[in-house]
């Protein structure tokens, strides 16, 4: 182990529990006073080179539907997914290990849905917008590095974001066409997230990439946001697509 080969390793070597192995090694440390330091592949803290794609859909991810936990002895970042798509989990699951691969990654089977966890005290140096409270009761704003990521990758930031908190349906609308009436069906994306800060966000970046969308209002809020036309449509399909 003071070689550098990880407590994983040596528990399958011995057959002994990895916990054992980390108490072995902890007490090993403290008797040779030697302070622990644990190693991280942090992008904003090391040489280690940030992954730009899986980086923006990750983001897209939390904004949406995670959060961070930063305390001395709990840190995790939780991305919460929808058990009907298992693809997503996965999904989430491996931007995760593409952004920072060193920290272990798990997930918990929550009702309805399963939380995939990465435990790291550097998730908030990557996803500075971690704060007390919700998302939408507080201001969100990418700041210039996050944003120039974006600016280069804005599919996956959107796919991201349409994965969260957004989804593809298909309408339906009737006309009377030669005294009979004929049933219509059309796709559509619907986004909907109470943070006015993320709802912008979401819109300045299909703005970017050629998507017209309007606000659809429930009641008097404002917190849905529709993709309708049937070229948008078509360059959603293209580059995002329905959750799977």
């Amino acid at each position: 182990m003071r070689d550098g080969v990880p407590n994983r390793i040596v528990a399958e070597q011995l057959g002994i529990p990895r916990g054992t192995i980390g108490w072995w090694r902890s007490e090993d440390r403290r008797r040779r006073g030697e302070v622990f330091v644990r190693a991280t592949d942090c992008p904003r803290c090391t040489d280690h080179e940030l992954d730009h794609k899986a980086y923006c859909y990750l983001l897209g991810l939390y904004l949406g539907d995670g959060h961070i936990i930063a305390k001395p002895k709990q840190n995790h970042l939780s991305i919460y997914c929808g058990d009907v798509w298992p693809g997503l989990i996965d999904a989430a699951e491996e931007a995760m290990r593409r952004v920072m691969a060193l920290p272990s990654v798990g997930r918990r089977q929550q009702r309805g849905c399963t939380e995939v966890k990465s435990y790291s005290q550097h998730w908030p140096c990557l996803f500075p917008q971690h704060g007390p409270g919700k998302k939408h009761d507080r201001r969100i704003a990418l700041e210039c590095w996050q944003q120039r990521i974006v600016d280069d990758h804005p599919w996956d930031f959107l796919r991201g974001l349409v994965h969260s908190d957004g989804c593809r349906i298909t309408n339906w609308t009737t006309k009377l066409v030669n005294g009979a009436r004929k049933r219509y069906e059309y796709p559509r994306y619907m986004f909907a997230n109470k943070s006015d800060d993320i709802r912008q966000l979401y819109c300045d970046t299909l703005t970017k990439v050629g998507v017209e969308w309007t606000t659809l209002a429930r009641g008097s809020d404002p917190f849905n946001i529709s993709v309708a036309r049937k070229a948008s449509v078509a360059l959603m399909d293209a580059h995002i697509g329905p959750k799977y």
